[in-house]
C-alpha cells in the first residue's frame, strides 16, 4: 500500500511539473530565429543608408569640385562611428549607470556573451543595429559643412561628437535615462538622431562660416540629380530597416512601422511638389526626393505609435516644413547650411517629435496615447524633450567643435583650396576621370 501511494504521488508531481513547465519557459528569455533573421536584415539595410544612400544623396547635391569629398565624409563617418561605438559608445549608452550616462560594463563589448539575449534577439546584434544609428546621425551633420571643412578635422570631430553628443542623448531616450523615465515617445530616432544632428549641423555651419563663394538666396546647381534621386531611393529602402527594425522583432509593430513610413514618405514627396507649384516654380525631381526624405524624417519618432491617418498628416506637413526650411528660412536667416541638414532633419525632426504627442494611437500601441486620444499632456512631454535636445546638442556640439579646432590647428581649409575644390585640392581625386586620346 505504501509503495502504491509513493508511486501515485510521484505520478501526480510529474504531471504538475509538466503542466507548469511552459509557464517557467515563457519567463526565460529565448532566441527567436524569425526575429533574429529580420533584425540581421534590418541592420544591413540601415548600414546601407550611410556609405551608400546618404553619400549619394549628399554627393549629388554638392558641386562637382567637391563631390568626392562629400561622399567621403559620409563614408568615413560610418567607419569612425562603428569603431567608437564598439569601444565605448554602446557601453555608455546602454549599460547601467546614472539617469544621465551609462557605465563601462560593456567597454570593448566585454561582459556580453555570444549567447546573451536582448528581448528575443542576440545582444550583439542589438548593439550592431544601434551602432548603425550612431553612424548615420553624425554623417547627417556633415551635410551642413561640406566644401570647406578639413577632412582630418571631420574625422576628429565625428569621433568626439558620437561620444560626447550622440551617446548621452541615446542613453537619456533609449538607455533607461531620465527622458524615457518621464514618458517621452521616440520610436526610431526623432530626437536622438534628427533633431540632434540637424541642430549640430546648424551650429557647426555658424562656427565655420559661409563658403567664400556662397550667395544668399542663389540657387546652386547640384552635381548630379541622378545620384541624388538614387540616394534618396536607397535611403527610402534602408529606412524600412531603420523604422520597422526599431520594433526589434518580426511582429505587428514592425509591420505598422513599415506601412506608415512608406505612406509618410510618399505624401511628403507630393507635398513638396505642391509647395513648389504654389510658389510658382516648376515641379522638380530634386523636390520630390527631398520631400520623401522629409516625410521619412517626420514619421521616424512616430512610426511605432500612429495609424495611416496620422502618417498622412505627419508626412504631408513634413514635406511643407522641409520646403520652408530649405527654400525660405535659410534665405531669411542667411546661414550656409550647405546641404540643408537643419532644414530637413532639424526642423522636420522637431515637427515629427511634437506630432508623435498629437497622433499617438493606443489602438496601434497600447503604451502610447496622444492629444487626439485624450492625453494632452504627451504634447508637453514631447515639447520638453525637444527643448532639452536642442539646448544640449547646440552647447555640446560647440564644445566639440572648439576642442577639435585646437587639436587640428584650425577647422577650415585655406581659401585657395576652397576655390579649387576639395576633391583635387585636398584629396587629389575627381568624381569622374575622362581619358581623352
Amino acid at each position: 500500500m505504501k509503495q502504491k501511494m509513493t508511486t501515485l504521488c510521484t505520478a501526480l508531481l510529474s504531471c504538475f511539473l509538466v503542466a507548469i513547465s511552459p509557464a517557467f519557459a515563457a519567463t526565460k528569455p529565448a532566441l527567436d530565429t524569425g526575429d533574429t533573421a529580420w533584425m540581421l536584415m534590418a541592420t544591413a539595410m540601415v548600414m546601407l543608408m550611410t556609405p551608400a544612400g546618404l553619400a549619394l544623396f549628399y554627393g549629388g547635391l554638392s558641386r562637382s569640385k567637391s563631390v568626392m569629398n562629400t561622399v567621403g565624409m559620409s563614408y568615413i563617418s560610418f567607419c569612425v562611428a562603428s569603431v567608437v561605438w564598439v569601444v565605448i559608445g554602446y557601453s555608455l549608452a546602454f549599460s547601467k549607470g546614472t539617469p544621465y550616462l551609462g557605465g563601462f560594463d560593456f567597454f570593448l563589448m566585454e561582459n556580453i556573451k555570444i549567447t546573451d539575449i536582448q528581448g528575443t534577439i542576440p545582444t550583439l546584434l542589438f548593439a550592431v543595429f544601434q551602432g548603425t544609428f550612431a553612424a548615420i546621425a553624425v554623417a547627417i551633420v556633415s551635410g551642413s559643412v561640406v566644401e570647406r571643412l578639413k577632412f582630418s578635422t571631420w574625422i576628429v570631430f565625428s569621433m568626439l561628437w558620437v561620444l560626447l553628443v550622440y551617446v548621452p542623448i541615446t542613453h537619456w531616450v533609449w538607455g533607461g535615462g531620465f527622458l524615457s523615465q518621464n514618458g517621452e515617445l521616440d520610436f526610431a530616432g526623432g530626437t536622438v538622431i534628427h533633431i540632434n544632428a540637424g541642430i549640430a549641423g546648424l551650429v557647426l555651419s555658424f562656427w565655420l562660416g559661409r563658403r567664400k563663394d556662397y550667395e544668399v538666396g542663389a540657387e546652386e546647381k547640384p552635381f548630379s540629380l541622378k545620384l541624388t534621386v538614387l540616394g534618396s531611393a536607397l535611403l527610402w529602402f534602408g529606412w524600412f530597416g531603420f523604422n520597422a527594425g526599431s520594433a526589434l522583432g518580426a511582429n505587428f509593430t514592425a509591420a505598422n512601422a513599415l506601412l506608415v513610413s512608406n505612406v509618410a514618405a510618399s505624401i511628403g514627396g507630393l507635398a513638396w511638389v505642391l509647395a513648389e507649384r504654389l510658389s510658382g516654380k516648376k515641379p522638380t525631381l530634386l523636390g520630390v526626393s527631398s520631400g520623401v526624405v522629409s516625410g521619412l524624417v517626420g514619421i521616424t519618432p512616430a512610426c511605432g505609435f500612429v495609424s495611416v491617418s496620422g502618417a498622412l498628416a505627419i508626412g504631408f506637413l513634413a514635406g511643407l516644413i522641409g520646403y520652408f526650411g530649405v527654400v525660405r528660412l535659410k534665405t531669411m536667416l542667411k546661414y550656409d547650411d550647405t546641404l540643408d541638414a537643419f532644414g530637413i532633419h532639424g526642423l522636420v525632426g522637431i515637427w515629427g517629435s511634437l506630432a508623435t504627442g498629437i497622433f499617438a494611437n493606443p489602438a496601434i500601441n497600447p503604451q502610447a496615447s496622444g492629444l487626439l486620444y485624450g492625453n494632452w499632456k504627451q504634447v508637453f512631454v514631447q515639447l520638453g524633450v525637444v527643448v532639452i535636445t536642442i539646448i544640449f546638442s547646440a552647447l555640446a556640439t560647440s564644445l566639440v567643435y572648439w576642442i577639435t579646432y585646437l587639436i587640428t590647428s584650425g577647422a577650415r581649409v585655406d581659401e585657395q583650396m576652397e576655390m579649387v575644390g576639395m576633391d583635387e585640392g585636398y584629396h587629389g581625386e575627381r568624381g569622374f576621370n575622362m581619358n581623352i586620346q
